[in-house]
């Protein structure tokens, strides 16, 4: 008998080893997976804000140029219509990102600055249509200007807050919550 239970004695501590070994590696298995998730999560909306702020300062240069008056208003009409069709999609593809669990803040904050540089967009659109109509005498002037001004701030205002997503995105431990300065803009 005591020599069966000499035999049993190293086969009861291998099984527990196993099943410890295999209970740790299934936890490994699962942050791995997280962490995977996490980095994919980050590179493509990481990716996804570096087209949106590129878009949205291209659009820029043009918007600022009909602002200091070195281009007619009608001439952008190509320009804005791409820029607003970008920030569609653009924003459509960040609703369609899955983000890992407590960094759902940052894709809303981001799909909402698109949705931002959007409507920013159509007030220049309003802007040069009011300047290319002509009729309607100073005030009406003086309405396009202000929508082309407005818009121009605003297309500004949400290229630097997508940017500054990007970079919370891609640095070594981003903070699922917003960024600094823009933090507290949807509350108005």
């Amino acid at each position: 008998m005591p020599s069966q239970l000499l035999l049993a004695i190293p086969l009861v501590l291998f099984a527990l080893l196993a099943i410890t070994f295999l209970v740790v590696l299934r936890r490994a298995g699962r942050v791995v997976a997280a962490t995977r998730e996490m980095d994919g999560f980050r590179q493509m909306a990481g990716d996804l804000a570096a087209r949106t702020a590129a878009s949205l300062a291209g659009a820029g240069e043009r918007i600022d140029a009909v602002r200091r008056g070195q281009v007619a208003p009608a001439t952008i009409g190509e320009t804005l219509e791409a820029a607003r069709d970008a920030m569609e999609r653009y924003l459509a593809e960040a609703e369609s990102l899955v983000a890992p669990i407590g960094y759902d803040p940052l894709r809303v904050r981001l799909a909402e600055e698109m949705g931002h540089a959007a409507r920013a967009l159509e007030m220049v659109a309003h802007g040069c249509a009011t300047l290319s109509a002509g009729s309607g005498g100073r005030a009406r002037e003086a309405e396009g200007q202000t929508a082309i001004k407005r818009g121009y701030l605003n297309v500004l205002h949400a290229r630097d807050a997508v940017l500054e997503i990007g970079t919370n995105l891609r640095s070594s431990r981003p903070s699922p919550t917003s960024p600094r300065w823009f933090s507290d803009r949807s509350a108005d």
